[in-house]
């Protein structure tokens, strides 16, 4: 195994964990919203005013913020990195 794979995968698994983290501490989202959505209510309480403010809000941004980087990682550490290393092998000989 070279360097790049196992930092690649020690952060892979890092941000792994702190996606589980994340999600398991937000709160469980009532169907109450999906009703209303349907029935076209909405919500005019303080909560729903200042959802955006919340810290379960913070922890949904965080938790997708986390999900793109993941994604991002997995795909350089499987395609972008195997291909540079493939040309620059290539260029060497």
């Amino acid at each position: 195994m070279e360097l790049y794979e196992i930092i690649c995968g020690a952060v892979t698994l890092l941000i792994s964990l702190l996606i589980i983290i994340l999600c398991l501490m937000q709160d469980n989202k009532s169907q109450d919203s999906m009703t209303s959505a349907l029935g076209g209510g909405f919500n005019e309480s303080f909560y729903g005013q200042n959802e955006g403010n919340t810290r379960e809000a913070a922890l949904a941004k965080l938790t997708k913020i986390l999900g793109i980087i993941g994604f991002i990682l997995i795909l350089v550490m499987n395609i972008a990195i195997p291909y540079i290393m493939t040309f620059f092998e290539s260029s060497a000989e």
